[in-house]
Order: structure tokens, then sequence, then C-alpha cells
């Protein structure tokens, strides 16, 4: 073997080795996990926090439409959320071992791999509207998955006017437009009245102060507007109206929530 010919077996072994540890660092020493079938009914085996179980068949499941306190799961400097252990509880005596139906209303699989469904236990109970009900849970949804968010919100409004579980507890309680500063990174529920809209280039602004580059503002974006209003004047809409918006809250011009889907805009007569 001349040497040019050993420098090009060296190097095919090297590659070889190089794609063999690649796949033993792979969990379980496999490809990665591909998405899951969207079923229609399972069993419910475990529980991961207040808003996601695991099914019989291995399935991991996004209780869609609501978001329960959180919970580290392995993630190094999170803290868990107050009465985050309680969801937890509250979802495991309500679902655990017990036969349900998955329906979906809109995007069915996450980027985690995660069914996105509602839940439908054998007798009758939906799961969400029951976490709702009990304050172990906020109506969370998205412009790709708002079925029956209507009456999702109901559930909430009856917990929430109880002071049931979240609601009794100040790390949940509805803000108002002013002082979110030490809000910003977290998501919120926030109730007050604009007190003047703008259009910009197409971009809507609700802003709730005086001074729009330091007070609270709601923003939608012009590829989402279509969603709130087609032919509809946005000031006849909301501009003089008192409203309660949910969503992440961050920093640009002062806090601001982009609002992506109606669903996050509640008109407050």
């Amino acid at each position: 073997m001349t040497g040019r010919n050993r420098i090009n077996s060296a190097g095919i072994f090297i590659l070889i080795g190089l794609i063999a540890v690649t796949f033993a660092g792979l969990p379980g020493n496999a490809a990665p996990r591909k998405a899951p079938d969207p079923v229609s009914e399972g069993m419910i085996a475990a529980i991961i926090d207040g808003d996601t179980v695991i099914l019989e068949n291995g399935s991991e499941v996004r209780l869609v439409g609501i978001q329960a306190p959180k919970l580290p799961l392995g993630r190094r400097g999170f803290k868990p959320w107050p009465l985050a252990d309680q969801a937890k509880q509250f979802l495991t005596a309500l679902t655990k071992g017990k036969s349900a139906t998955l329906r979906y209303g809109g995007t069915k699989i996450d980027r985690h791999r995660r069914l996105l469904a509602h839940l439908f236990l054998e007798d009758g109970h939906w799961v969400q509207q029951e976490v709702l009900k009990a304050g172990m849970a906020r109506v969370y949804s998205f412009p790709d998955n708002r079925s029956r968010v209507d009456e999702l919100l109901a559930a909430e409004q009856r917990a929430r006017r109880a002071k049931k579980g979240i609601w009794a507890h100040p790390y949940y309680r509805i803000r108002s437009p002013e002082n979110l500063k030490r809000d910003l990174g977290s998501f919120q529920v926030i109730e007050g009245s604009p007190k003047n809209v703008a259009i910009v280039r197409g971009r809507a602004y609700f802003n709730f102060g005086d001074n729009w580059r330091k007070d609270f503002t709601i923003t939608i974006s012009p590829r989402d507007a279509r969603r709130f209003w087609r032919d509809k004047d946005i000031v006849a809409m909301y501009g003089k109206e008192r409203l309660r918006v949910r969503g992440w809250l961050k920093e640009f011009n002062g806090p601001q929530i982009e609002a992506t889907h109606p669903e996050q805009i509640e008109v407050l007569k």
C-alpha cells in the first residue's frame, strides 16, 4: 500500500469513527425521535406538569388552550411558578389512569413533538375546562390554535371571580397598565383603556399612556391584522373600550404585548 493510500484509508476510518460517536450520543443510541401520530384516544399514563400528560403509547400531549403554573422540568436556574406543584397534583387526580378522547382544533403537533389537543374523559368532562374552573391555569391561545377559546375564557372568569387557585395569589393578579417594568419577560393579563390608537405603516398601536415611548402598548402587525378586522374600524372596535389583553410582556418603547389573534383581547362592557 502506498503512502497516499494509507492516508486515504486512515481518513475513512476517522470518518466512520466520527459518525459512530455522533449516533452514540443520541438518546437511547438511536436516531432522533419522529413526530407522533395525532391519535384520537388513549390512556393517560403519567403527568408531566399542570398542562402536559403522557399517554400509554408514549405520546406527550400538551393541553391546548391553557397555561398552568410552570415547573423547572430540568431547566437550570428556572424557579417554579407559585402553585405549580398543586396544578400538577390537580391534573393527576383528575386524569391519571383514565381513558381520554383527543380532539384537535388547529395545529396538531408542535415543535417539541407534542400533540396539541383538547382532552375529554370517559365521564364527559373536558379536562381544560375543569382545570380552569378549579383556578389551576389561565387561558393561553395561539393564532394557529384558537378553537373553543370563548368557552375557556368563561371558565377562567368564573374561577377568577371566586378567587380560586391561582386567582388568590398575587403572582397571577390582573395587572393595570402602569408600573409593568418588573413584569417584563413574563406572561400577564392586563386591563385598561387605551388613550389613543395609531396605525403606522399598517401596524396598529394601542397606547395606554401619554408617552408612547415609555408607557404600555398593545401592538398588532400588518401580517396579523387581518385576523382582527377586515372592513371594520379599528378605533370603533377597541379604541374607546376597556380592554383585557393577555400575552408575553416585552420591552420595546416601554412594556408591550404583541397581539397576534383576537382571542388575546377581550372588550369589557
